[in-house]
């Protein structure tokens, strides 16, 4: 779905980035909050014109302006950002003369070379950890209920956290390994309980209480904090 175009808007609560977007499964203009961008997000119809997708923004200036107003602040990857792992807090390091790429010591991130690759070698270093962190989770949680995935992958998702598909193929967000372990241990208990019920039933509940007794203690830890991760990097 590619975008139509970018601009910046002046709302009742300030200016806004909106995205302009044309589906071809949409029946209706929508409007959504990008939790990662902070932008405003419009998706028109095939014959909805850009005009009614205005209209539509301006009737709902109040809505969007307060949903823009309570996002978490941004958090980018630059030196001395601190950033969660795990839960814990670490503090981005730029060692430009060193030597190893990205690597944790103590509580700081440490990442060397030149400052303009501090973004993707911090992402690169999330990205690793967290296929490492929920591959051991799932094939440990799996084991449980003698289940078994096809694999697990690493995704940059806007939206869910993990997710499951027909052939048995976990996904999940790399966000997750800035979240603390007994969410991460949820979520990895969350999907791996879809290789026996792709629904949300109650024998999937069932099972995921038996995977994961503190589940309900996670998701509200992620329905609240959530957004927070979703803002980082």
């Amino acid at each position: 779905m590619p975008d139509l175009a970018r601009e910046t808007l002046a709302l009742r609560g300030g200016s806004a980035d909106v995205i302009w977007r044309r589906s071809d499964r949409a029946r209706r203009i929508s409007l959504r909050i990008d939790m990662r961008s902070g932008s405003v997000v419009v998706t028109l119809p095939p014959r909805s014109s850009k005009r009614a997708g205005m209209a539509l923004l301006m009737e709902n200036d109040g809505w969007v302006s307060s949903r823009l107003a309570a996002l978490p602040e941004g958090v980018s990857f630059v030196d001395g950002a601190r950033v969660p792992i795990h839960g814990i807090p670490h503090s981005i390091r730029h060692q430009p003369d060193g030597v190893g790429g990205a690597w944790v010591e103590g509580r700081d991130l440490r990442v060397t070379g030149d400052a303009a690759f501090i973004q993707r070698r911090v992402t690169d270093y999330l990205r690793c950890a967290a296929r490492q962190r929920m591959t051991t989770l799932v094939w440990e949680t799996a084991a449980e209920a003698r289940l078994r995935p096809r694999r697990v992958v690493i995704k940059d998702t806007r939206s869910r956290w993990g997710s499951c598909a027909p052939d048995g193929t976990l996904a999940f967000s790399w966000r997750l390994v800035m979240a603390p372990p007994f969410v991460q241990a949820y979520v990895a208990a969350h999907e791996a309980a879809h290789l026996r019920h792709l629904n949300h039933g109650p024998a999937f509940w069932a099972l995921v209480e038996v995977l994961c007794p503190d589940w309900r203690l996670a998701s509200d830890w992620l329905r609240d904090e959530g957004p927070r991760l979703l803002r980082i990097g």
